[in-house]
C-alpha cells in the first residue's frame, strides 16, 4: 500500500450552487479521488459561480419582457402662481374668488403609481436573452471542460505517484546492490585481490546512489502534495492509496467531436450572433406604453383631488453621431473573431487527439522493449556479480553493469506510468469522463 500524509482539514469553500461532500475515505481508489476533486477543488467552484453569475445576467435579461410598476410620493410648497394655481386645480380647490396672478401659498403632497411595458424595441430584448442564454450554456459547457481536464490531472498525478514509488523501490535495490559489491570488493582488497581504486569507485557508485535514492525519495514527497492539491486539500494526516487500480478502458473512437471545449466556443459564436442582432435592433423604433394614477392632498387649503394618464409614446433616433453604425461593425467583428476562434480550437483539439494517439501507441511499444530490457539487464548484472567476486572483471565493469540495471528499470517504471497516463490523457482528448 500507498503510505502518506493524507489532510486532517480540507480546503472549504462556501457556494450555494452547489455543496461540498467533504467525507474523506480511510483508503482512497483513484475513482473517489477523481470524485472528490471535482467537488471540492477551488477551480470547480470557480466555474460554479460563473454560471450563477451568467444565471443572473440570463434572468435579468428577460426581467425586459416583464411591466414595470413604481410607487411614488412628494411633498412641496410654493407661491410660484402657475404651480400654486396647478396645486389648486390637482385638489379640486378652485373657486371663482382666486387671483389667478397670485393664488397664494399652497403645498402638495402628491402619491403616484405608474405602470410602464414596452410594445416593440426592434427585437433587442430578444436579443439580449439569446446572448444571456448563450453565455450561460457557454459556462456550463466550461464547466464540463474543466471536470475532464482536472479529472485527467488527478489521474496523472496518482500515476506520476505510482512511479515515483517505483523509483524509490529502483534506487533502494541499486543502493542495496553496489553496497554489497563494495562488501565483496573490501574483502578482496583485504586479501591483496583488489586494487585501492577500484574500491574507491565503488564507494564513489554508492555515494551516488545513495544520492539518486534522496532525490527520488523527494520526488515521491512532491508527487503526494501534488495529488492532495488537485483534491483541494493539505497535505496532513495520514492516509493510503490501494494496491489495484480500477483499470480504464481505451476509448473505442478516436475523435474529438464530444471536447467541451467545441461546446463553449459555438455557444460563444451564438452570443455573439445575439449580440449582432441587437446592435441592428438599435436601428428600429421603440414603442412604450404607460398608465400613471396620482392623489394629491394639500394641508393649506385642506382638499385633495386625483387623476389619471394612459398613453403611449414612440421614439426613434435619426442620428447619433453613427454610434449605431460603430456597434453593428464592432459586433460583427466580433462574431468573425469568433468563427475564427472556432476553426482554431477545432484544429487544435484534432492534433491533441492525433498527439494522444500517437503517444499510446509510443507507450505500447515501450512496455514491450522495455520488459525485454529488464529481464536482460538482470541476467547480466546476476553474472557480473558471480565474475567480480571471482575477480575475473574490473570493479568498473560491474559499476557498468549495475548502471545499465538501474536504468532498464527505471525506464520500466516509466513505460508503466506513461501508458496508464496516456489512456487517461486518451479519455481526455476524446471528450470522455475517466471512469
Amino acid at each position: 500500500m500507498l503510505a502518506f500524509l493524507l489532510p486532517a482539514t480540507p480546503y472549504i469553500a462556501f457556494s450555494e450552487t452547489q455543496p461540498l461532500s467533504l467525507e474523506i475515505p480511510g483508503e482512497w481508489s483513484l475513482a473517489q479521488a477523481v470524485e472528490y476533486a471535482l467537488t471540492n477543488n477551488p477551480e470547480i467552484h470557480i466555474a460554479l459561480e460563473r454560471i450563477a453569475s451568467s444565471q443572473a445576467m440570463a434572468t435579468a435579461a428577460l426581467s425586459a419582457t416583464l411591466p414595470t410598476v413604481t410607487l411614488g410620493s412628494e411633498y412641496s410648497q410654493t407661491d410660484n402662481p402657475m404651480y400654486s394655481f396647478g396645486n389648486i386645480l390637482n385638489q379640486g380647490a378652485f373657486d371663482n374668488s382666486i387671483d389667478f396672478n397670485d393664488p397664494g401659498r399652497t403645498d402638495s403632497l402628491a402619491l403616484q403609481a405608474m405602470l410602464q411595458y414596452r410594445l416593440y424595441d426592434g427585437g433587442k430584448t430578444r436579443a439580449e436573452i439569446e446572448q444571456a442564454d448563450a453565455t450561460k450554456r457557454a459556462a456550463e459547457s466550461r464547466l464540463g471542460a474543466v471536470h475532464h481536464q482536472l479529472a485527467y490531472e488527478v489521474v496523472r498525478s496518482y500515476y506520476n505517484i505510482r512511479q515515483a514509488e517505483e523509483m524509490v523501490d529502483v534506487r533502494n535495490a541499486a543502493v542495496a546492490s553496489i553496497e554489497a559489491s563494495l562488501a565483496v570488493g573490501r574483502a578482496r582488497y583485504e586479501e591483496g585481490d583488489l586494487l585501492k581504486e577500484d574500491i574507491l569507485n565503488l564507494e564513489l557508485q554508492q555515494a551516488r546512489e545513495r544520492e539518486n535514492s534522496i532525490r527520488s525519495r523527494h520526488d515521491f514527497d512532491l508527487a503526494c502534495k501534488i495529488f492532495w492539491n488537485l483534491l483541494g486539500l493539505h497535505s496532513q494526516g495520514k492516509g493510503t492509496l490501494p494496491e489495484i487500480v480500477e483499470q480504464q478502458e481505451v476509448p473505442e473512437q478516436f475523435t474529438h467531436a464530444a471536447r467541451k471545449e467545441l461546446e463553449v466556443i459555438r455557444d460563444q459564436i451564438s452570443a455573439a450572433e445575439a449580440a449582432l442582432s441587437g446592435a441592428r435592433s438599435t436601428e428600429k423604433p421603440v414603442i412604450d406604453s404607460y398608465a400613471r394614477y396620482q392623489y394629491e392632498y394639500g394641508t393649506v387649503l385642506g382638499e385633495s383631488g386625483d387623476s389619471w394618464q394612459a398613453g403611449v409614446r414612440l421614439n426613434y433616433s435619426l442620428y447619433n453621431g453613427n454610434r449605431t453604425e460603430a456597434e453593428i461593425s464592432a459586433a460583427q467583428a466580433r462574431l468573425a473573431e469568433m468563427q475564427a476562434m472556432q476553426a482554431k480550437i477545432d484544429l487544435a483539439l484534432d492534433l491533441e487527439m492525433q498527439q494522444a494517439e500517437i503517444n499510446y501507441m509510443q507507450t505500447l511499444e515501450r512496455l514491450q522493449l522495455t520488459a525485454k530490457m529488464v529481464e536482460v539487464a538482470e541476467e547480466s548484472a546476476k553474472l557480473s556479480r558471480t565474475r567480480f567476486q571471482e575477480g575475473v572483471i574490473l570493479a568498473s565493469d560491474l559499476i557498468d553493469t549495475e548502471m545499465r540495471l538501474t536504468d532498464a528499470r527505471a525506464r520500466r517504471a516509466s513505460a508503466k506510468a506513461e501508458n496508464r497516463i496516456a489512456i487517461a490523457n486518451l479519455r481526455r482528448a476524446t471528450g470522455a469522463g475517466q471512469f
